[in-house]
């Protein structure tokens, strides 16, 4: 029986072999890692991974694919049904780790759908010291976002904010001919791991909200989008330029704005 991608789900299901054996060989499993595989689909994915995992956990919203999840009757499988944007990344880690620590032991991995692969990262941000990697498909726009230097038209918010938590590490990109149906760009896979200095809690609520500001408006220089909250003395303070965009600065200047406006 066939399966027809709902748009609602943003769902482009990955069916090139060759593809799917690149990211297995990227990712090097091990049988006992810990993974969670974000959006299954018709589990072009999820049947090699089991057969290389001891256990996997998957995530799908889609009632009509889980059902072809449960019909697989496999007790390595644990399958959740539910939207992704509302699980608690931090918690599965602690139950899959067992009397072991949790710290860095979660690895995700997934086709993500383009309607929330943006919005999932940094919810992961969240989740950040219970992961040990990240592997996922993405838009390749966003892949650039994620990796974007200062000065880049990519540069922006996401490029902040992942990159104060994660290192960032594009691994290839991947057709449109991969997927059924063919979504009209470029995918690519991406690879992020966890930063050893990443900010605490507390600071990247600061960041988030400096970001937020300092991006408001990508045409407008900092004295403007940061007017009520940081004036040119106190950017000044910060060795800031008032009269530079944000999408000029480097990461450390955000979390020099970040900790001022915290």
């Amino acid at each position: 029986m066939t399966h027809k991608a709902r748009k609602r789900f943003g769902q482009n299901f990955l069916q090139d072999l060759a593809v799917i054996e690149r990211l297995l060989a990227a990712l090097r499993l091990q049988p006992t890692d810990a993974v969670v595989e974000v959006g299954p689909g018709l589990g072009a994915l999820t049947l090699p991974l089991l057969s290389r995992l001891e256990h996997l956990t998957v995530i799908e919203i889609d009632r009509d694919l889980i059902a072809r999840l449960e019909a697989l009757r496999d007790d390595s499988l644990t399958i959740i049904s539910g939207d992704v944007m509302q699980f608690d990344f931090s918690a599965l880690a602690t139950r899959l780790s067992g009397t072991q620590s949790s710290a860095h032991s979660l690895r995700v991995v997934g086709n993500l759908p383009y309607n929330i692969g943006t919005p999932l990262l940094i919810r992961l941000l969240d989740s950040h010291e219970a992961i040990r990697d990240v592997h996922v498909m993405l838009q390749k726009e966003v892949v650039d976002r994620l990796h974007a230097s200062p000065g880049t038209r990519a540069f922006g918010r996401l490029s902040v904010l992942i990159q104060s938590v994660f290192d960032v590490q594009p691994l290839f990109t991947v057709a449109a001919e991969a997927f059924r149906p063919a979504p009209k760009i470029q995918s690519a896979v991406v690879r992020l791991t966890p930063l050893e200095n990443a900010p605490d809690p507390c600071a990247m609520e600061a960041l988030q909200a400096c970001t937020r500001l300092a991006f408001a408006n990508k045409r407008k220089t900092l004295r403007n989008n940061l007017k009520g909250h940081l004036d040119e003395n106190a950017l000044r303070e910060l060795q800031i330029d008032p009269q530079a965009r944000a999408e000029t600065l480097d990461l450390s200047a955000f979390h020099r704005m970040a900790a001022k406006l915290g």
